[in-house]
């Protein structure tokens, strides 16, 4: 059976259109929509596409542009579909006037095949806007005045459940079937300490109730990530300010909890920002991009163990295939653009493309494609996108034209299993518009030293190499974070004694040795020699750093010139002892 070609929206102030996905990368016929769409979407399954042109929400069908339902909602400025495309979210921004106080019902529910309303609520801020479904839509909760109400099968006239804790500020509902878990987080308040609790529905009764529980300081703010299996959660506490200055960025922490109550802080081996927490399609592994820059990223397993480490380098985003078997890590933002990509089951590099100023990252669901963009707000110029192959080769590239912007990309969604795992290529795929894997560099020398030998360059910032830490894979154990301090503590130790042990004895130049010698018993003369042996020497230095190829000043060369003057002067002293 032949796989399906994914479809790219593309949304910008042209209009909105549907592309053909690699390796054609056309322009789907059957639908375009001139004018500029405020938002768009896809169903999870992809059969469905939804957009809003500032008139009406219109839902068609992915595969010929069909309509399945119209709805005059010229206000709309977010859509969704539920899992199994029975409903249709729509919100628009709160609003209320003299003649209404109370404010109308800005986020609706609507039947997706008559177009019927189903339940019209009261959602004024956009944070957690849409509600949360599990994938056979039996159950949907919603974060109502800092309390979940659960319904099933639908029926939004009745609330069937309830969990009400102190302030609960967010939630994540887990994925898959029956039966459900959800997580969720209190902030800390009054000494006390933030925490996060997880549930299985519907028993939701007190902390006895709770699968596991995790608390923190240090905590504003979370973002809660289930695995795909729903076995276990990583949640990153932020806080907006570093109270100890080190970090502009604020200061991170990322805890573990499993279902099977399990729970860890993850112990990560360079201090500073955490950019980016990623699961792993299969579950039992996830990435972390961290630390000061150049940033570290390393794969940890279910233990909190880490894995492989990727060394260093200029990235602050991970992204997974689909199927899970390549790894990207990128720089995007205020880096420049530059990708690795990685063989996750060899743990080799594949390819090092780069995608200056794109703000935009996502997979295609053939595993074997992505798209990279530069959209708008975030940059106003040359916007556009790329399709490449994760080999590094650019198979088509679209620029806007003149003062038109681009908004926004996506992908068609589609069941997992639809496209299965491939083996992956090392070699570039063909491709008209080529890669852009940058050429190797050298450091920039003035035309004047090109002819002297190089050196070597010193860099801001020492690079540490990938390396594997699975146990026995280096033959050498796995160390804890304190066991490995402690054994740096003693390297060190030991380098410091080292260096403090007297030298060998060697014969000493009559110039530059700085042995006593005897005394004239004329403390003048003594005094006259001494100097004229630390002028010598400082000529002796100059004349090094001349020959290493550094540039003098005029003060400096008149300095060496007077070495012979002060040799002969040192010579009659000397004598004269």
């Amino acid at each position: 059976m032949v796989p399906p070609v994914p479809l790219l929206a593309v949304r910008g102030s042209h209009g909105t259109s549907l592309l053909h996905g690699p390796p054609q990368c056309e322009q789907h016929s059957a639908i375009f929509r001139g004018g500029a769409s405020k938002c768009v979407t896809f169903s999870r399954d992809g059969t469905l596409f939804a957009c809003c042109d500032g008139n009406k929400v219109s839902v068609v069908k992915s595969s010929d542009g069909s309509i399945v339902s119209s709805l005059e909602r010229p206000k709309t400025i977010l859509l969704e579909l539920s899992p199994m495309n029975n409903v249709l979210v729509t919100w628009q921004p709160y609003n209320k006037t003299k003649d209404n106080p109370q404010g109308e019902a800005n986020l609706q529910l609507w039947q997706v095949q008559s177009g019927q309303l189903i339940k019209a609520l009261y959602q004024k801020k956009l944070d957690s806007w849409c509600p949360c479904w599990s994938d056979d839509e039996t159950l949907c909760v919603r974060s109502v005045n800092n309390e979940l109400h659960f319904y099933e099968n639908n029926d939004f006239n009745t609330i069937a459940n309830k969990l009400h804790m102190q302030k609960v500020s967010d939630f994540a509902l887990s994925p898959g079937v029956q039966p459900s878990k959800v997580a969720v987080y209190v902030p800390g308040s009054k000494g006390a300490p933030s925490f996060v609790r997880l549930y299985q529905y519907p028993a939701l009764g007190g902390p006895t109730a709770a699968l596991a529980n995790k608390s923190f300081f240090k905590a504003d703010r979370v973002e809660m990530q289930w695995n795909k299996k729903a076995t276990a959660v990583l949640v990153t506490a932020s806080m907006e300010v570093d109270k100890t200055g080190a970090s502009y960025y604020g200061e991170q922490t990322l805890h573990y909890l499993g279902v099977n109550g399990e729970t860890a802080l993850v112990q990560l081996a360079k201090n500073g920002p955490i950019y980016d927490v990623v699961w792993s399609p299969n579950s039992a592994e996830f990435c972390v991009v961290y630390g000061f820059m150049p940033a570290k990223a390393t794969v940890f397993n279910l233990k909190c163990d880490p894995v492989f480490d990727f060394g260093t380098g200029p990235r602050n985003a991970a992204y997974y295939s689909p199927q899970g078997n390549i790894l990207v890590l990128a720089g995007f933002g205020n880096l420049r653009g530059q990708m690795e990509v990685w063989d996750v089951k060899k743990y080799k590099q594949v390819s090092k493309p780069q995608a200056p100023d794109s703000t935009h990252f996502s997979w295609c669901p053939d595993g074997e494609h992505v798209v990279t963009a530069t959209c708008s707000p975030r940059l106003r110029v040359s916007n556009g996108y790329k399709i490449w192959h994760y080999t590094g080769s650019v198979l088509q590239k679209w620029d806007v034209e003149g003062s038109s912007e681009l908004w926004e990309v996506r992908w068609q969604p589609f069941p997992d299993g639809t496209f299965p795992e491939r083996p992956i290529k090392y070699q570039a795929v063909p491709s008209e518009l080529g890669t852009t894997q940058p050429p190797p560099t050298q450091a920039y020398r003035p035309p004047a030293l090109r002819h002297l030998p190089a050196t070597p360059s010193t860099k801001l910032h020492e690079e540490e190499p990938p390396q594997n830490l699975r146990p026995g894979v280096s033959g050498e154990k796995n160390l804890s974070k304190s066991a490995l301090k402690n054994q740096k503590k003693r390297e060190a130790k030991k380098a410091a004694k080292q260096e403090s042990m007297p030298e060998p004895p060697s014969e000493p130049s009559p110039v530059t040795s700085s042995q006593s010698e005897p005394s004239s018993g004329d403390p003048e003369m003594d005094k006259k020699i001494k100097n004229l042996k630390k002028k010598l020497k400082a000529i002796e230095e100059l004349k090094e750093q001349q020959a290493s190829g550094k540039e003098l000043q005029k003060n400096q060369l008149e300095k060496i010139q007077k070495e012979v003057q002060l040799l002969k002067e040192l010579e009659e002293l000397q004598i004269g002892q």
